[in-house]
């Protein structure tokens, strides 16, 4: 079981072996959005597809694809900004939440 100390290292990471496991933790969630995005494109591209062939045999040509492409990307959207924007937190946070903590209580 960890201690407090213990879990604050995991968020801020200030030793080195923290540190490593956040560059691990970071570098899979990159992997893993670059694997979302890649099923993301070739699930869309047969959505799309399909969307063409329906079109072409019926000669109905509302946009239906839309919906899940637009509902996929807003959560790849999400995934891209927690991978790739998000900063950690830091010691600064930490303080100004203790504070605020402080004020509210």
């Amino acid at each position: 079981m960890s201690t407090q100390t213990d879990m604050l290292e995991e968020v801020i990471g200030t030793s080195d072996e923290v540190l490593r496991e956040q560059a691990l933790r970071s570098l899979k969630k990159r992997r893993d959005f670059k694997t979302h995005l890649f099923i993301y494109v070739v699930v869309n591209a047969v959505i799309w597809t399909v969307w063409l062939v329906i079109g072409i045999t019926s000669n109905s040509w509302w946009p239906w694809a839309i919906f899940p492409t637009l509902g996929w990307g807003i959560g790849l959207a999400a995934n891209a900004w927690d991978v790739y924007m998000r900063r950690p937190v830091t010691e600064a946070d930490v303080a100004a939440e203790i504070e605020r903590l402080k004020l509210a209580g």
